[in-house]
């Protein structure tokens, strides 16, 4: 009985050190942030907001597999 309830907190404990990985990388590289405010020109490799999210899901799935020994 104890054998499925291990394997979820192993599991769970993957999640929280990749999402920890993934706050730590972001932060670091500016990922996810919209650059710096200019007077009124933007430049034109701006991503777009749906851009940005599946770069952040691709980089929390490479967190996740790295902290489960998946990754490269």
């Amino acid at each position: 009985m104890d054998q499925p309830q291990n394997a979820l907190n192993a599991a769970r404990r993957n999640e929280d050190i990749a999402l920890d990985l993934f706050k730590f990388v972001a932060s670091t590289t500016g990922t996810g942030r919209p650059g710096a405010p200019s007077t009124g020109f933007t430049s034109a490799g701006s991503a777009k907001p749906e851009d940005q999210v599946n770069h952040l899901l691709e980089l929390y799935t490479r967190c996740l597999k790295t902290v489960s020994g998946d990754g490269k």
